[in-house]
């Protein structure tokens, strides 16, 4: 019996089959996309709803209380209120969905490193199982930006070296151009094309916070009696002055930040890192240059076009292995165990199974010699001689016996 008998025919089952889709529907980072890939939302997306409830109740309850006064008060003034909350409130969830539908500046991946630089005095080589030595690239280089000299680090997942200001989003798992953190409330990644709705959507909510705060304690004081009956009997608008008077500090206090980092032209990740404590910024242009790059400059084209077609090589076999017994076991530079049925890239056996009897030890004579962890021949040569015996002797025995 050939061993082939024992692995399927590789043109019937190991063929690869090339499939056409969309690349995101491919692709390997973590984001959701929704209208064919148009809109990209990150892993936590479902966090959207939340920050939409947060921001919708306080101030939709706000514009109802203003329209049902309408008729009893001024009702130019309180329509004007009305109107105007009801048109900051649009603005500020059409912020919301520009910042987290929007691509942050994603990079796009390598399918392989990057080629070796053979100039590069850091490459350095490390030996593994014992096999030919694999090549490491350089962790860092040096590239000049603005004249100053800025390190950039190699992403083991992306296979590339990032861009300056760029960072790997652990939650996204995806590099991000001018990265500047991962925003839970809107679910996505704060980076280079969506910053700017970014600044524009928390500057709307600290706008609405204030403007809701103000006018709804407007209207209790405007009550005529003692401020704590008027309090005690319009519970609604009590709860939204506290809520905002709660909720302005922290959004508030966001605005502030990010004002500040805009105007040194830092990013959230750079000035929690203490990146520009001990040395120049080489982004900073003086507030007026740092303002006008960031507020008013055209927004970068994206680098990933999710819409195009590419071509994936499926191999439905080698999936399902991989599946069931890890991702793991399949690597592009080794073949895998033959036990699991799998033939090698070139469509060979990797392995052949006459190397069990030959892995065997034998003696002089040939023979095998016994492996102390299982059963010998000789071993069960020896047993059957004293079983033998063992009969014969009681036969013997036996005999005697009936003499006597």
């Amino acid at each position: 019996m050939k061993n082939q008998d024992f692995v399927a025919s590789p043109s019937k089952f190991m063929d690869p089959r090339t499939v056409q889709k969309r690349l995101y529907q491919v692709w390997k980072g973590r984001n959701r996309f929704l209208c064919g890939g148009r809109l990209i939302f990150g892993p936590d997306a479902r966090s959207i709803l939340v920050t939409t409830f947060l921001i919708g109740s306080p101030a939709l309850t706000f514009c109802t209380k203003m329209f049902l006064r309408m008729p009893e008060t001024d009702f130019l003034y309180d329509g004007a209120v009305f109107v105007t909350g009801l048109l900051v409130t649009l603005l500020d969830f059409t912020f919301l969905f520009m910042t987290c539908a929007r691509d942050p500046g994603i990079v796009p991946r390598n399918t392989k490193p990057p080629d070796l630089d053979n100039s590069s005095n850091s490459i350095a080589s490390q030996w593994t199982d014992g096999a030919s030595p694999e090549l490491r690239l350089p962790r860092t280089k040096d590239v000049f930006v603005n004249g100053h000299t800025v390190k950039v680090k190699y992403c083991d997942t992306c296979l590339l070296y990032r861009p300056p200001r760029a960072s790997h989003c652990s939650i996204c798992n995806n590099c991000v151009q001018r990265f500047d953190h991962h925003c839970p409330w809107v679910g996505q990644c704060i980076g280079a094309r969506n910053y700017r709705s970014f600044l524009m959507f928390i500057s709307t909510s600290t706008i609405l916070c204030i403007y809701v705060f103000s006018f709804t304690l407007m209207s209790l004081l405007e009550e005529p009696g003692c401020l704590w009956t008027v309090m005690s009997a319009d519970v609604v608008s009590v709860s939204l002055v506290v809520y905002c008077f709660i909720a302005v500090w922290f959004v508030g206090g966001l605005s502030v930040l990010h004002f500040y980092l805009m105007c040194t032209n830092q990013t959230t990740y750079e000035n929690f890192r203490y990146r520009y404590d001990k040395k120049e910024n080489p982004y900073n242009q003086g507030i007026i240059k740092n303002l006008k790059e960031i507020l008013f400059s055209k927004t970068a084209p994206p680098l990933v076009n999710f819409r195009e077609w590419v071509n994936k090589e499926d191999d439905p076999f080698l999936e399902c292995v991989s599946k069931r017994f890890g991702g793991d076991i399949i690597k592009s530079n080794m073949k895998i165990d033959l036990e699991l049925g799998v033939i090698s890239k070139d469509s060979k056996l990797s392995q052949n199974l006459d190397y069990i009897e030959d892995s065997l030890k034998r003696d002089k004579g040939g023979k095998i010699v016994a492996d102390p962890f299982s059963f010998s021949l000789d071993r069960d040569e020896n047993d059957t001689t004293t079983d033998d015996w063992s009969e014969e002797s009681s036969q013997r025995t036996s005999s005697s016996q009936t003499r006597l």
